[in-house]
């Protein structure tokens, strides 16, 4: 593994082609989600983290091909900072730390996105689908129709999925009729299950699933030809999802750039908001 890019980067790299089992990718994203501090960690520290037990820290270090987890601890200082990150928050209330772990969930998202060609490609795929659909269930229904609401000022044929069971099958079957090539999915946890079987029968129906999900190692992820990964918050009794509505909106401007007349119907759209008084401002 190189030395370059971030340490959430690097650790990313670390995993690809390992075939890890649910536990095991339960302690690759926490290390992903802390990789500043991994390195300094101890198998106790990163048991507790992850919330599994220390032999399994100690056999996802053999799964990744080390001796044990000292190995891979001494593997990642030397491609690590020299020393750890501070805690964010310390002294703040619970407000504050939530605050505070959300900018570094976006920090993290600025990071990945030093490499546009995921999101580029995304942009290609949607852009391309006539219609276009876009699936969000539970949690992840508002991301879903934040970008379904702003997509439908550019793109001439958005689909928004909000249901899950048979239904949402009927409409991708629907889609797929009229000449949809690809489907968008935003996945957050607690991950239900129905997200999955619906994203597992978009790709038997011969689509692209583009899914933006809080990890590259989601239960989705399976299901999903690009997965574009954006941290979510857990500080506070309810999960924050800035990162992925903030990528929802890079996948918009992407989009856009793959859509010669956006432009055009934008400013078509503000014409007929201005002669209909739409807006008060």
């Amino acid at each position: 593994m190189g030395t370059t890019g971030s340490p959430a980067a690097r650790l990313q790299a670390l995993f690809e082609g390992h075939r890890l089992t649910p536990t095991q990718r339960r302690i690759a994203h926490s290390m992903v989600r802390r990789a500043a501090d991994v390195p300094f960690l101890s198998s106790v520290e990163l048991a507790e983290l992850a919330g599994v037990s220390q032999p399994s820290v100690t056999r996802f270090a053999v799964a990744l091909g080390f001796d044990g987890y000292p190995d891979l601890r001494r593997h990642l200082r030397e491609v690590a900072p020299a020393e750890p990150v501070p805690e964010t928050g310390a002294g703040s209330n619970e407000y504050q730390q939530a605050v505070e772990a959300e900018i570094e969930n976006l920090r993290h998202l600025a990071e990945a996105l030093a490499d546009p060609r995921p999101v580029r490609q995304a942009g290609r795929l949607l852009a391309a689908s006539r219609p276009l659909l876009v699936l969000g269930l539970r949690a992840a229904a508002a991301q879903a129709q934040g970008f379904a609401y702003f997509a439908a000022k550019v793109h001439p044929d958005v689909r928004l999925l909000g249901e899950g069971g048979s239904m949402v099958q009927d409409r991708i079957d629907g889609a797929v009729r009229a000449g949809a090539s690809a489907l968008l999915c935003f996945a957050l946890p607690r991950h239900p299950r129905e997200v999955v079987d619906a994203l597992a029968h978009a790709k038997e129906a011969g689509l692209t699933v583009v899914t933006v999900a809080d990890s590259a190692f989601a239960p989705v992820a399976k299901v999903s030809d690009l997965l574009l990964p954006a941290a979510v918050g857990t500080g506070l009794a309810f999960d924050t999802a800035c990162a992925p509505m903030l990528l929802g909106r890079v996948l918009l401007e992407a989009m856009c750039d793959d859509l010669p007349d956006a432009q055009a119907r934008l400013e078509e759209f503000d014409a007929h908001a201005a002669a209909r008084g739409l807006f008060v401002d």
